[in-house]
Formats: structure tokens, C-alpha cells, sequence
């Protein structure tokens, strides 16, 4: 990987910087520095390169972006990590493409990831990735950059595979600059993909997230509709029951779940009157949801809620009474951001650097922490917050700032975030989605057609989750996402309700259900405790050894173990056997 050329664009001209060397022109002066790495998890090399922008004079930049000749060999893949959580993430050859989504959808639904960003190719042999990415060359080196500076901006990496040539950019184009600032700041190094991302999380000053792993119940997006406090007092009652049944030896619970482990149970979407309005709860929690917390930790269970505090409803109090605390769009119009049938329609998104905005939230955590008793905080839809960044701000600003305030307002509370550019979240957050929404569906065919890397299903998030393993516990703990094990109008069926359930334990810190666990069999019992014996593994690697048939290898209590994961609807070879359709299976080592 060799450095081929950096380009700065100003008010419209095109500078070329040279690292070392004084960058000094007339309207600006540039301090680009490359410079090698040093430390413990530092295998092989690692350059870091930055650029601190110092302006002479008010400038607007457009384009800011290093460029590297890369040879690879056949074969070797690209880490495709996406614009936010939600976005299906994984390693893909060369020769493919990320593909726009088709013309009419974000029309209808709103634009959830970086489809309406400019200036991205499109097409085979063009891939890109947000924060880090990975080129994977068949060797156990690998070669990783990573941003080391989410706060100034959102870092794109950017390969084309027709000119071999792999360009780290900048998300700062329309940004008005008029002071000295830090405008890329990012890490090259090869090495084994453990000890790499030990190194960069090391180079970012984020040490281990040391929240405790979770288990529990939430009331999942599938009961949006009818959450009332009766539905939420006979789940707990259920859960709690089913607690004592799982402590029992028969389900060898001695040999299970790490003893600092916390249970929560989780009120999800649906308990407020409208989006936006989170003091205003709904007329099936006639006496409001204080008495449902204080029952939760009657249960010796910790509580916990959904709320998105950065959108709101059309339909909305909030936005009827405070039109002018909505983010403006082109035209000084309020921006769309998404498209919900549940919450009436389409949403929009609050301005941020309101003061009343921020006034108004600080309230809202107020009254959830201090009043109702709640503990932990799922921050969902927070992407929407920098849809429309003001001209002295990146996007990645506007985000990293938001997740700054969103911390502060917790204090020492776990907080959980969903719908979020992952590097504004690393070392901000305890807990992290880290794929979509399973939503008890195997794929969502008509979004998967129409290209849709944010669509609810459990192979898309299952992708996510077993390609972005390695940021849980070093960024923060890793959610992915509700399992079940009951039949449902979805059709999950048991093989893929059992592989859901493996990488979950395997790969993720949260591992929650929204089943009636009370309708659970001695089986489905039974299945549950096993998995859970394996929740203190140590996970090793994570390879795609076949398209969508994955290889996990993992160490629990000194033996070494391989799960083997097929996502395919057909029967996949490997050693020794044959897996079924939807298969997992764990073998010793």
C-alpha cells in the first residue's frame, strides 16, 4: 500500500498536499504529517496520517481526501462497513458492488443510510466503508485503517477496483471553516485482525467496555401497538417465574452466565401517546410508568426504556406546538427524515443547537431517570439528528456532539444506542446495536429487492453482528438484536430460531426475548439453558468460510470449539458432514 496523492478542495480550487512539507497557500496553511506507529498490538507496521487545517482567511471546503495505490491478490475481500448500525455490513469481493437503493422507495420511507450522500461510486469494483475497513488478502495479516477522529467528521474509505487504488476521504463538503482544525486524523497497519483491532482501539484512548453482560425480556417493536400495563405486569410476572425455573440444576445454571450478568426487562416502542411527546404516556398505563419500574425492581430486575429523542410525529404535540424546534431542510422546510406507519406517518427530526431542544430533553431524562426509576436508556432512530448539519458543522460534528450530550444526560446509567453512525458511539455508549432489526422474518424480501441495506430480518442483521464481532467489549458491548423460540406469523422456524440464538450468545453482550417465556417448553427450556452455558466463551475468530456459511471459533473453560453457521436455504459440506438449510451446529476442536 503505497501513498499516491492528497487532494484539498477550497472555494472551488484544488490544492495538492505533500506530507512533511509546508503546505502554506494563500487562503490557507496545512500541516500534514505521516508519521510511523509504535505499540503492543503493532504486529508488522502502521502509519498514522493527519491533516490539521489552519485557514488564512474564511474558507468553505468541498473535498478533503488521501489516496493510496493498493495491490491485492485474487481473492482478497473489503470490509463494507456501513453508514449506521442498521446497515448490512460485511466482506465482499472486489468485483462487487454496493448499489444504490431504487428510485421510488426513499421517496415513501425516507433515507436511513448514506444513500443520499454524494459523490459515492456506484457500481462493480466500487465499495466503500464508514470509520474502518479491513482488506482481507487470505493470510492471517491483515491490512486495517481506521479513523482515530470521528468527532471533526465522518471517514469514508473508498476502493476502486479498476485503477487499484484505495482513497480515505473526509464527510466535510459545505463546511464553512474559520478557525484551526483537526479535518482528518486516521491509522494504516498490518497485522492479524485481533491484534489490529486491539491496536486501534488502543491509538483511540477507548479502553474495554466494562458494563456487565445483559439478559432479560423487552416488549420488542412487535407490540408497538397494544403495550398497555397489563401486558408488561403478566410478561413480568412470567419472566420472573421463568428465572427461578433457569436457576435450577437440571439446567445447569452453575455452568452458564458469568455471575455479574443483569437482567433487565425492557418497556420498548408503544408506550407513548406520540412520538416526541415522552412525557405523555398512553391511556393503558392509567396510573403512568412509575408504578410498572417500581415493579420491575420488585422482581429484582433492573428497568428499562425505549425512546427515539431526536425525532418526532407529524402528528406529534411537539411538533404542533414547536414547529421552530424542528430541523429545517431545503426551503426552511421541516425535513422528513423516516416514514412509520405505526407513528402515523412521517417524522421529522429536532434541531439539536436549539437551546429549548436541549432543555427539553434534559427534562425528558429527568423525569425517566428520577421520577419513573428507570436505569437503562435504548436510544433508537439517533442518525436523524444529523440529517441536516449547520454550516460551520460536519455531520459527524452534529453526531458526535449529540452522543456527547446523550452521555452526559445518563450520568452513570447504561445507555444503549440504536440507528447510529457507529464511530460517534464507540467509548460513548455501554451498549450498541450492531445490525437491524430481526424482526422474527428470516429476509424482507421486497427491501432486500430493492436494495435496502437498513431492512428489518435476521439475515441481514445476522451478517452485521458476524462481521462487526470484534467491537464487542472493545467499543462497547454489541446488541444483536431480540431471538425468539416460539412460532410466530413471521415464520421463523426452529433451525433458524436456534442459529439466531448461538451468534447472539456467541457474538453479542444483550440477550433478550420477547417470547411469552411461560409458553415455553421443557425443549425450548432446555435449548435456551445450553446456549446460554456457552454466554462466558471467548470468541477467537469469525470467518466466512462460503458465501453466507461461517465459520465461528471459540474457546469455553480451556476447550477449544467451532460453530458452524449456514444462512443458506440449501445444505452446505462442510468438514465431515453436511449442514441442513439454516443449520448451526458446534463441534469440539
Amino acid at each position: 500500500m503505497r501513498f499516491r496523492q492528497a487532494i484539498l478542495i477550497a472555494d472551488g480550487q484544488t490544492y495538492q498536499l505533500t506530507p512533511g512539507k509546508s503546505n502554506s497557500f494563500d487562503s490557507f496553511f496545512a500541516d500534514f504529517q505521516s508519521n510511523p506507529v509504535v505499540g503492543e498490538h503493532i504486529r508488522e507496521e502502521a502509519t498514522q496520517y493527519s491533516v490539521f487545517l489552519h485557514p488564512k482567511q474564511d474558507l468553505v471546503l468541498q473535498r478533503l481526501e488521501i489516496q493510496f495505490d493498493v495491490s491485492v491478490p485474487a481473492g482478497a475481500r473489503f470490509l463494507a462497513n456501513g453508514y449506521q448500525s442498521w446497515s448490512e455490513s460485511r466482506f465482499l469481493s472486489l468485483e462487487s458492488s454496493i448499489p444504490r437503493l431504487l428510485g421510488w422507495f426513499p421517496r415513501r420511507t425516507g433515507v436511513y443510510g448514506d444513500d443520499g450522500l454524494p459523490d459515492i461510486p456506484r457500481g462493480a469494483g466500487h465499495l466503500h466503508s464508514w470509520t474502518y475497513t479491513v482488506l482481507q488478502e487470505n493470510t492471517p495479516s491483515v491490512t486495517f485503517l481506521g479513523s482515530l477522529n470521528e468527532s471533526t467528521g465522518f471517514t469514508l474509505f473508498l476502493y476502486d477496483r479498476a485503477s487499484g487504488v484505495l482513497t480515505v476521504r473526509k464527510d466535510l463538503a459545505g463546511l464553512h471553516l474559520a478557525h484551526s482544525f483537526p479535518a482528518l486524523d486516521f491509522v494504516v497497519l498490518k497485522s492479524d485482525e485481533k491484534n489490529a483491532y486491539d491496536a486501534y482501539f488502543q491509538l483511540l484512548g477507548i479502553q474495554s467496555s466494562v458494563a456487565p453482560p445483559i439478559t432479560g425480556w423487552s416488549s420488542g417493536p412487535a407490540h408497538a401497538q397494544a403495550l398497555p400495563e397489563s401486558f408488561l405486569l403478566k410478561n413480568l410476572d412470567s419472566y420472573a417465574a421463568f428465572q427461578a425455573v433457569i436457576s435450577h440444576p437440571e439446567y445447569g445454571r452453575e455452568t452458564g452466565t458469568p455471575e455479574k450478568t443483569e437482567v433487565y426487562f425492557m418497556i420498548d416502542d408503544g408506550w407513548q401517546t406520540a412520538t416526541g411527546d415522552w412525557l405523555s404516556v398512553k391511556p393503558g398505563f392509567p396510573r403512568g410508568l412509575a408504578p410498572v419500574s417500581t415493579a420491575i425492581r420488585e422482581k429484582q430486575m433492573a428497568p428499562g426504556i425505549w425512546l427515539a429523542p431526536f425525532v418526532a410525529s407529524e402528528q406529534s404535540e411537539l411538533a404542533q406546538k414547536h414547529p421552530d424546534w424542528l430541523l429545517k431542510g431545503p426551503g426552511n422546510k421541516p425535513l422528513k427524515v423516516g416514514w412509520k406507519r405505526e407513528w402515523g406517518g412521517w417524522f421529522h427530526a429536532l434541531d439539536f443547537y436549539n437551546p429549548a431542544v436541549q432543555a427539553h430533553l434534559a427534562g425528558v431524562f429527568h423525569m425517566i431517570y428520577e421520577k419513573w426509576g428507570f436505569r437503562l436508556l435504548k436510544l433508537d432512530y439517533l442518525f436523524a439528528v444529523c440529517q441536516a448539519p449547520p454550516p460551520g458543522k460536519t455531520r459527524g460534528q452534529v453526531m458526535y456532539e449529540a452522543m456527547q450530550f446523550l452521555r452526559q444526560l445518563a450520568g452513570r446509567n447504561r445507555l444503549w444506542a440504536g440507528g447510529v453512525p457507529l464511530g460517534a458511539a464507540f467509548g460513548q455508549v455501554d451498549d450498541c446495536r450492531v445490525g437491524g432489526e430481526v424482526n422474527h422474518c428470516w429476509e424482507s424480501v421486497l427491501p432486500a429487492l430493492l436494495r435496502y441495506r437498513e431492512r428489518s430480518g435476521a439475515l441481514a442483521s445476522l451478517r452485521s453482528v458476524l462481521h462487526r464481532w470484534p467491537l464487542n467489549g472493545r467499543a462497547f458491548g454489541n446488541d444483536p438484536g431480540l431471538f425468539t423460540l416460539t412460532k410466530n406469523k413471521h415464520g421463523l422456524n426452529a433451525m433458524q430460531q436456534q442459529t439466531v440464538l448461538v451468534i447472539n450468545v456467541l457474538l453479542g453482550k444483550s440477550l433478550l426475548t420477547s417470547d411469552d417465556v411461560s409458553a415455553w417448553s421443557a425443549e425450548q427450556i432446555a435449548e435456551y439453558s445450553e446456549a446460554l452455558a456457552l454466554r462466558d466463551s471467548q470468541v477467537e475468530s469469525v470467518s466466512e468460510v462460503q458465501n453466507d456459511l461461517y465459520l465461528i471459533r471459540f474457546q469455553h473453560h480451556g476447550e477449544q470449539y467451532a460453530a458452524w453457521c449456514n444462512l443458506n436455504r440449501t445444505s452446505q459440506q462442510i468438514p465431515q458432514m453436511e449442514l441442513r438449510p439454516f443449520e448451526t451446529i458446534i463441534l469440539s476442536v
